[in-house]
C-alpha cells in the first residue's frame, strides 16, 4: 500500500522509526554528529545534506520519513559541534568556509559517506541536499567520489559551479527541484546551470514550481509551501524508486 505525504509528515512528526539514533563520529580531531534511521527491509540508502542551519531536526524528520518509505537515511554533518550556526552571521562564515575550501568540503563529505556505508548494508546510495546541502550534493556529484551514488537530488539548492571545476556528462543522473519565486539562487542561475549541463550531455532533470520562494520545503517556516513541497518530494520518491529498482 502507498503511503501518502501527508500520513509520512505525521508519522514522521510522531515518532522516530524504531532504529533511529544520532550517530557521534570524528573527522580528524573535530566531533561531529549524524542521524541514521533504518528501514525493515532497505531497499536503497540515501545520504542527506543539511542546509546552512547544520543538522537539525528537519533532517532528523526527513530520515524518518525515508525509512518508512523502505529506504535507510543517514544525515552527516558537514559543520561539527564546535561550529556556531545560532546568526545569520554564524551561517555565512560556516558555509563560506567550505565553499572557499572545496577539498575540506569534500573531506567532509567522504566521511560522511563512509559513515552511511558503515551503518547500512543497502548497494544503491541516492544522495539528496537542502539549500547549501544541495551545492555540497553536487559538489560530490563533480568529485571523484560521484559514482559512489546512484543519482542527486537538490531541494532549493545553489547551483553555482566553482571556478576550476567542470561537469563531464558521465556524473550519475541529476534532479534540481526549484522554487519559481527563489529571490536567493534566479531562474537565471538554474538556466546558467543547465546551460553548463547541457553543453557537457548530463542527464538531469529541473522542476520548477510556480510561486515558491526558497526554502520551499522547510515545513512549519514562513517559506514554506505545501504544494511545491510534496510535489517535490513525490518527483523524489519516483526518482529513488527508479534509480534503487532491481
Amino acid at each position: 500500500m502507498k503511503i501518502t505525504y501527508s500520513t509520512l509528515i505525521a508519522t514522521a512528526l510522531m515518532a522516530a522509526p524504531a532504529l533511529a539514533e544520532d550517530v557521534s563520529y570524528k573527522v580528524g580531531d573535530e566531533d561531529m554528529t549524524g542521524y541514521w534511521a533504518a528501514a525493515k527491509e532497505p531497499r536503497g540508502l540515501v545520504l542527506i545534506v543539511h542546509d546552512w542551519d547544520g543538522l537539525t531536526d528537519y533532517e532528523r524528520k526527513r530520515a524518518d520519513m525515508l525509512a518508512e518509505m523502505g529506504f535507510d537515511a543517514f544525515a552527516l554533518d558537514m559543520f561539527g559541534q564546535d561550529t556556531p550556526v545560532e546568526t545569520l552571521d554564524h551561517r555565512l562564515a560556516a558555509t563560506g568556509a567550505l565553499y572557499d575550501d572545496r577539498e575540506r568540503m569534500r573531506t567532509l563529505i567522504k566521511a560522511g559517506v563512509e559513515q552511511a556505508r558503515e551503518h547500512s548494508k543497502a548497494k544503491n546510495m541516492v544522495v539528496m541536499g537542502y539549500c547549501f546541502g544541495g551545492a555540497t550534493a553536487l559538489e560530490m556529484a563533480r568529485s571523484d567520489m560521484g559514482s559512489e551514488a546512484l543519482g542527486y537530488a537538490t531541494f532549493h539548492g545553489g547551483l553555482d559551479t566553482p571556478e576550476g571545476e567542470t561537469w563531464t556528462g558521465e556524473e550519475p543522473p541529476l534532479l534540481v527541484m526549484h522554487g519559481g519565486a527563489d529571490t536567493s539562487i534566479s531562474l537565471e542561475d538554474v538556466a546558467d546551470f543547465t546551460s553548463r549541463l547541457e553543453d557537457a550531455g548530463n542527464t538531469y532533470t529541473v522542476e520548477i514550481y510556480s510561486g515558491a520562494p526558497h526554502g520551499f520545503s522547510v515545513i512549519g517556516s514562513d517559506t514554506y509551501d505545501a504544494r511545491a513541497d510534496e510535489e517535490s518530494w513525490t518527483s523524489f520518491e519516483k526518482f529513488l524508486n527508479e534509480l534503487t529498482s532491481e
